[in-house]
């Protein structure tokens, strides 16, 4: 998940500022962007007048080398050594399909002289508008100028290197709903037509054919063998009876053999009453191993959030969970209790989790037959929360950022949680109950939201929501 961006380098001219600012350039921004980690394709020298583009002519040349190189970069930085030609800029760039972001260098108050000055901070204003102009999407932050071995330009590049990775896992993704909804759960509805629209398709199955499928894995079999030594580790399986974890064992042979053959970047699973029913067994912790590899995975058949699960992922680099707004945390109004059964990805939990039976089912179905609970606390530091419906054909989420404090949650508390701190939560809460937000909230460890909401709002066309505002 958290694979760095290779970006496609261009180098904008015009032939009234000094062309010799093109070979530092050149050399300087590739040196910079590799040692951070990031990949770099760039076109050859001798293609054009000192490897940069001035004129249509040369934009085309440019806009050949793209797509030569289709699928090889994910974002394409536009680099601005001097003022830059808009002309040439949109031929090259018009149809690049992923996001630009465009850099310009800080002029230095002692080479303002003809053969050193770069007016670059006006030619990026210049090129802004007329990419608006022409309707070709572009990121740029702040500051208006930065060179290229500087903090604030590490920090540009690390934004946009989460935008770019949230655009192309985004843009192309398959997700599954393995089961029907449950009659009580309304709140997880969903639209898949305005998902298709978003570039995201849905395969469904039903929950009878996991289930056929479960019977007839084999517990010798290589993949069981696998699967078993995955998930001994993966938590405390003390107490449990030797039955459910053969089942939860074979039940995760099941998903990942469901994934591979529809090749889908996310789950949404009918977690109860059948399988307990049928099986014996809560699926939790699978969904939390599901997650640790980087595969979003949702409970209760929330689709929705199953997508949002993926961006938030895909900006991070780490694994996402998907949980209840569940309860106030004594009398702070910016402070409550988020919690699930125990569906937590062990990478996000404080320590090594319990495996347990879901108390509430025991209650309801009877003991021993929903082993499969992940029971722990989340872990403190900051993170990035959102949520995602569909409403009247459009895609909507709400992005926003907060903190799992280190509060403790009384011992009887059953499942996984956390103390979340989030500025304005009372405004949060509103905000969700009258725009039609579920009481289902995915996280992701770290601070995130700026990239979210320039790749799901401004490039993906999402409609986002900023719910700490009020």
């Amino acid at each position: 998940m958290a694979d760095k961006s290779t970006f496609a380098l261009y180098f904008g001219q015009r032939g009234f500022f000094p062309a010799s600012l093109m070979a530092a350039a050149r050399e300087e921004l590739p040196k910079a962007l590799r040692a951070q980690g990031y990949g770099v394709l760039m076109m050859d020298e001798g293609a054009t007048r000192y490897g940069a583009v001035e004129t249509p002519r040369e934009g085309q040349i440019y806009a050949d080398f793209l797509r030569q190189n289709h699928g090889k970069y994910d974002g394409v930085i536009l680099s601005l050594p001097n003022f830059g030609d808009e002309n040439g800029a949109v031929v090259a760039l018009q149809d690049a399909g992923v996001p630009i972001f465009i850099q310009a260098y800080p002029d230095e108050m002692d080479k303002m002289g003809p053969a050193d000055r770069r007016d670059s901070f006006c030619g990026k204003l210049s090129i802004m508008d007329v990419f608006f102009q022409c309707g070709i999407k572009f990121s740029a932050y702040k500051p208006h100028t930065v060179a290229p071995g500087s903090k604030a330009f590490s920090a540009n590049v690390d934004q946009f290197d989460r935008v770019c990775r949230v655009v192309k896992g985004m843009k192309r993704m398959s997700v599954g709903a393995i089961g029907a909804r449950t009659t009580p759960f309304k709140t997880v509805r969903f639209d898949e037509v305005a998902l298709q629209r978003a570039g995201v398709t849905t395969e469904a199955l039903d929950f009878s054919d996991v289930l056929a499928r479960v019977r007839d894995i084999k517990g010798g079999s290589d993949a069981y063998v696998q699967k078993a030594a995955v998930l001994k580790p993966y938590s405390s399986w003390e107490g449990v009876p030797t039955e459910a974890f053969d089942k939860l064992v074979k039940l995760a042979v099941v998903f990942d053999n469901i994934i591979d053959e529809m090749q889908l970047d996310a789950v949404a699973l009918r977690c109860w009453t059948e399988v307990q029913q049928e099986l014996g067994v809560c699926m939790c912790v699978l969904l939390g191993e599901l997650n640790d590899r980087g595969i979003a995975a949702a409970c209760e058949v929330d689709v929705c959030n199953a997508v949002v699960m993926r961006a938030l992922a895909l900006a991070s680099g780490k694994a996402a969970a998907c949980l209840d707004w569940n309860n106030n945390y004594k009398d702070d109004d910016d402070k409550c209790i988020i919690f699930h059964c125990g569906p937590v990805p062990a990478s996000l939990m404080s320590g090594k989790g319990q495996i347990i039976e879901n108390p509430i089912l025991a209650t309801t179905l009877g003991p021993n037959c929903s082993y499969g609970c992940n029971r722990g606390r989340i872990a403190p530091g900051e993170f990035t929360f959102s949520s995602l419906i569909t409403d009247a054909g459009r895609v909507r989420c709400y992005i926003g950022e907060g903190e799992i404090t280190k509060d403790t949650i009384p011992e009887e508390f059953f499942g996984c949680a956390g103390v979340a701190k989030i500025d304005h939560l009372q405004d949060v809460l509103l905000h969700i109950g009258r725009n039609g937000f579920r009481h289902h909230v995915s996280l992701t460890p770290g601070e995130y939201a700026p990239a979210l909401r320039e790749a799901l709002g401004y490039y993906l066309g999402y409609d986002v929501s900023d719910p700490q505002k009020g």
